[in-house]
């Protein structure tokens, strides 16, 4: 998952993180994970962490032509990210809604 620092000044809008944060509001904002992951398990974080972390890819990777340098970018910029914190964020959202 990239660097870790356990500081507040290293936080953005209350993620951990600009990359956290980032791709959260542009690839996973509205996102259902029962309609992309067959077999999805509301409480198997890890797994939900796993597969948001390979959608980005394939979302990033086989849905646009970024190569070389750029393709090195993107993937510096998505280890940052930490994926079980959008996974706990879009389940604490599914929870929320079926209450």
């Amino acid at each position: 998952m990239g660097y870790t620092i356990n500081d507040t000044e290293s936080r953005y809008n209350g993620w951990t993180n600009y990359a956290t944060w980032r791709v959260n509001l542009e690839i996973f904002d509205g996102f259902d994970p029962s309609d992309y992951f067959s077999g999805f398990d509301a409480d198997d974080i890890d797994a939900l962490a796993d597969g948001l972390s390979d959608y980005a890819d394939q979302v990033l990777f086989e849905c646009a032509t970024v190569e070389g340098l750029a393709a090195d970018y993107a993937r510096a910029f998505l280890s940052d990210v930490n994926w079980r914190e959008i996974a706990e964020h879009m389940l604490d959202a599914i929870k929320q809604e079926a209450a």
